[in-house]
């Protein structure tokens, strides 16, 4: 796997070095600094190869971290192991940067022995490092600190310490999606999908066990409700089902449930974390539809139309709305006019920026512009690049649901009714597009 692990300042200073494997040796460490940290030319590929030795290699502000390697090894998994590897040392000393990483030169090397194993990544949860490292880098002594540690080598609950107590007890769940769209100009889509995540704040009580249900098909299916219309999207009562394509859980999620009783339990860990991602392509409500119209006036003249419309349920606000329509490298000047919002021609984007604070939905509104472009000799033909849209709605593209959210907690005196639960659905633009 990896062969060795160095940390440069900006002046190609070596900060950090641990070699793994015989094969990488001190040339590797100036040939890095030569032809990458002061190369004449801006060096843009995070990996880079150097007489059959890679190096793959990520920058935080003053400070480059580069793995290097003479193996066939994942790039991917080199990259997720450098970015947790900022992730801890962000979690224990804050800030990275040239004075931190000296005054916790210690500290490092102590994760780094605990992080890789012969060059191969074992444990990044920081959670579960700060049982091991404290933040002074000295091994805990106490019976207390024992016993965690003990807790982390036997397998037990390693996100999650015990004896956590709070007044009031809360949890919060977003459902935040992201649409990516390509459309043509005739308003047929070629390609949708949509890429979810759900993020939950717990602020629990011990050790509570949470179910959590959602409209998938086979979960629908499974409890009794398999009788679906004739598209398959709702089920024989009316309600919607979402199909996820895949999916990837948090490691507090107990997947032999999941696989055979279809249901996401967990413990969760105390605050911050990323419950579940996943994937959709089938069913998508898309928020928007842009329908452009260019028309070409002679060779100095152009007229663009942009009709935009809002296709969710008019109770409904969407709100950050951005259309950005390309325009010619030759343009002179534009003349606008829109009947909501503000619009304008910005030169260094070669576009015209249409910003709407909020709309509601079922709406229509547009956009008129006349663009005055200079004569060139080239003949060559202006590609039309798409029409682009930011924007943020108040639900979930994909029909992605919660149906129920429950929380047990058998040793303390608090039920399920005591917690305050709190979903939000937030539906956001990914990549998209309309041609013109």
């Amino acid at each position: 796997m990896i062969g060795g692990l160095f940390m440069y300042n900006h002046k190609g200073e070596v900060l950090i070095s641990r070699v793994y494997r015989d094969d990488i040796g001190r040339n590797a460490v100036d040939a890095f600094r030569v032809n990458v940290i002061h190369a004449r030319q801006q060096v843009r590929s995070p990996v880079t190869n150097i007489a059959r030795t890679s190096f793959f290699h990520i920058r935080r502000a003053n400070i480059w971290l580069a793995a290097v390697t003479k193996q066939n090894v994942n790039g991917a998994m080199v990259f997720e192991f450098l970015i947790r590897f900022t992730q801890v040392m962000q979690s224990y000393f804050g800030k990275i940067n040239e004075e931190n990483i000296k005054n916790n030169f210690v500290l490092i090397y102590e994760l780094l022995d605990e992080i890789l194993d012969f060059g191969y990544p074992q444990n990044c949860d920081t959670g579960v490092l700060k049982t091991f490292i404290t933040q002074t880098g000295v091994k805990s002594q106490s019976k207390e600190e024992q016993m965690q540690i003990t807790s982390q080598v036997t397998g037990q609950i390693g996100w999650r310490r015990e004896g956590i107590k709070y007044r009031r007890n809360e949890l919060f769940l977003d459902v935040l999606e992201y649409v990516n769209l390509l459309m043509s100009p005739q308003g047929q889509v070629l390609s949708a999908h949509v890429a979810g995540r759900i993020l939950m704040k717990s602020y629990l009580s011990g050790m509570p066990e949470c179910k959590f249900g959602i409209n998938d098909k086979i979960v629908m299916e499974s409890k009794g409700t398999k009788i679906l219309d004739e598209t398959g999207s709702r089920t024989a009562s009316g309600k919607p089902v979402v199909v996820i394509d895949d999916c990837q859980f948090h490691q507090c999620v107990k997947l032999s449930k999941f696989e055979t009783e279809h249901s996401i339990s967990f413990i969760p860990p105390d605050g911050e974390f990323e419950l579940m991602r996943y994937r959709t392509t089938k069913d998508i409500s898309l928020p928007f539809r842009v329908i452009p119209l260019v028309r070409e006036v002679g060779r100095t003249r152009m007229e663009v139309k942009a009709v935009l419309k809002s296709n969710f349920k008019p109770s409904l606000l969407g709100q950050k709305i951005e259309v950005k329509i390309p325009t010619p490298l030759n343009t002179a000047g534009v003349q606008l006019l829109c009947l909501k919002g503000k619009a304008k021609y910005k030169a260094s984007d070669n576009a015209i920026v249409w910003k709407i604070k909020r709309m509601a939905g079922m709406k229509e509104t547009q956009l008129s512009a006349e663009i005055d472009l200079l004569e060139t000799d080239t003949k060559k033909k202006w590609t039309r690049p798409p029409i682009s849209m930011n924007f943020e709605v108040p639900f979930a593209p994909s029909g992605f649901k919660v149906r129920y959210l429950k929380v047990f907690e058998p040793k303390l005196n608090y039920s399920d009714h005591d917690v305050v639960k709190w979903v939000r659905y937030i539906g956001r633009s990914g990549l998209y597009e309309t041609r013109c």
